[in-house]
């Protein structure tokens, strides 16, 4: 390999993405350090994605570009299906909406060596449909965690297209779960860290664009949402040998899921669903806590009965506009 490469494989997974694909694809010409390959799998689209891909191929000055199509089958297979052509030994991961800043890569690559770290990743920019723009601070989040694990099972705070890992480890964990139709990435993080000796960081340099598309706030809210219960659920387990109220972070986890689907449903102007997202989170609550393996039994909880009080008087402010005492109520339980 050339002095200036690294033994990176960054895989793309795209979906009707002809629009965007090309400005991806440069933000990776533009690095100031080159991975190994580039490898695009265009998971069933029929708007040309698969033909722009191939068509940067003489932008990315000696990089190899691997082009592949799928019959449509989710963004987690579709990464699968880069990991098992992947040579590299790490993975870079780059949403085909997303865009690196030039020195992404470079400064990835640096932490994950030099750190001995399995897996690294950093603040990110997200930018709204209507152009605006906020820092994601995921590093903040991290850093403030008592314990990164159970903090990363509360928060999230990995964005995939930050994302730099051992390919090794990410095979080991059996790669993204394909019955998941969403939030396979997180899911993914959580079953490579959640052994306490695994080595990660989230590092606050803003490398990232991430682009949120309309589609992708008015479709996929409900999905997302029963998607993350079911992870909250499988991943609880891990939780019980970590410092912290394990039941705590469940609740927080579910209770961070309906705060954001109620937000999407607001921005979108549903409110009905909105109001249902609300009023169903008390039998989330504790339907989640009581069928999770590990978990005690709340009902008769003098705790859990507080927080569904304050479930009902939070979210129930927060549907009527009054959005600071919801995300007070979300600070308070945070703490716990």
């Amino acid at each position: 390999m050339p002095p200036d490469t690294h033994d990176v494989s960054v895989i793309i997974p795209a979906y009707r993405a002809a629009g965007t694909i090309g400005r991806a694809l440069a933000s990776i010409a533009a690095q100031s350090v080159r991975p190994l390959e580039v490898i695009v799998i265009d998971d069933g689209s029929d708007d040309g994605t698969f033909e722009v891909a191939g068509s940067m191929a003489g932008d990315l000055e000696g990089i190899e570009l691997k082009t592949f199509v799928q019959e449509n089958a989710g963004a987690g297979a579709a990464r699968n299906k880069g990991l098992d052509e992947a040579s590299g030994t790490y993975i870079a991961f780059l949403d085909a909406d997303d865009e690196w800043l030039p020195t992404k890569l470079e400064r990835s690559m640096a932490r994950i060596v030099e750190g001995g770290h399995v897996l690294v990743a950093h603040d990110f920019i997200q930018i709204e449909a209507d152009g605006s723009e906020t820092l994601i601070e995921c590093a903040r989040r991290y850093d403030d965690a008592h314990d990164v694990y159970s903090g990363l099972y509360r928060q999230g705070f990995i964005g995939t297209s930050t994302v730099v890992a051992k390919r090794a480890a990410i095979v080991a964990a059996g790669g993204f779960d394909e019955t998941l139709a969403t939030a396979q990435d997180f899911d993914l993080w959580l079953k490579i860290l959640g052994d306490d000796g695994t080595s990660f960081s989230v590092f606050p340099e803003t490398l990232t664009r991430y682009h949120v598309s309309p589609r992708s706030i008015t479709t996929f809210t409900e999905r997302r949402l029963a998607c993350t219960l079911r992870i909250a659920q499988r991943h609880f387990a891990g939780l019980l040998e970590r410092p912290g109220n394990a039941l705590a972070s469940l609740g927080f986890r579910v209770l961070a899921v309906h705060y954001e689907a109620v937000t999407a449903h607001l921005q979108a102007g549903r409110m009905f669903a909105a109001i249902k997202t609300a009023l169903v989170l008390p039998w989330h609550l504790l339907s989640v806590s009581m069928n999770t393996p590990g978990s005690s039994k709340p009902a008769p909880n003098l705790l859990v009965a507080f927080i569904w009080l304050w479930v009902i008087t939070g979210f129930g402010a927060y549907v009527y506009r009054f959005k600071h005492l919801g995300q007070a109520f979300i600070s308070m339980v945070e703490r716990l």
